[in-house]
């Protein structure tokens, strides 16, 4: 049975590259890692594309670029052009909701959001139930594109941990099964 490891990367559709890149820079400090479509190599569609991805005939990738969250996943960013295209999913909307962030500080996340053009949707709270604790704290937020992202921190103990020896991550944790 394959090992599972870890999240290497999440895909985000954006409206444009550029603008959704400056934002994931000042708000969460991503580094650009390198363009795997320049723009001026764009666009790339056809039936490889269309059977490649899965998107509706016409469907064109005008350029792709991968950034380094510090401390965790790559972030791969998709800008295309075609006959489809929807709004961003809410997190009431079936699929892929959201991209949950673990920060030192939320409140200070907040602001960084706020400052590169996000919208933090309530003030931060304490995470509930078998997460509680006094300094485990999330807040929602979305991105000036409209994706939602949740900052979150939980450096203490949480309640489900006295029922199984299984932890939810944390960072500088190891691999563990």
């Amino acid at each position: 049975m394959p090992v599972t490891r870890g999240i290497d990367h999440v895909g985000v559709t954006v409206p444009d590259l550029d603008a959704a890149t400056d934002f994931l820079v000042r708000a969460l400090d991503a580094q650009v890692l390198y363009d795997t479509l320049p723009r001026g190599q764009g666009p790339k569609g056809g039936p490889e594309t269309t059977a490649r991805l899965g998107v509706p005939e016409g469907t064109e990738e005008v350029a792709i670029r991968m950034l380094r969250l510090p401390g965790g996943p790559g972030v791969e960013l998709f800008e295309f052009r075609g006959p489809r295209q929807r709004e961003p999913a809410l997190p009431c909307d079936v699929g892929w909701q959201h991209l949950a962030l673990y920060v030192d500080d939320v409140p200070a996340a907040c602001a960084a959001v706020r400052a590169a053009g996000g919208t933090v949707l309530a003030e931060p709270q304490p995470l509930p139930g078998p997460e509680s604790a006094p300094r485990n704290v999330f807040t929602y937020c979305r991105t000036p594109w409209g994706s939602t992202i949740e900052l979150l921190s939980h450096p203490d103990p949480m309640p489900y941990e006295q029922r199984t020896e299984l932890r939810r991550w944390r960072p500088g944790d190891g691999f563990r099964h």
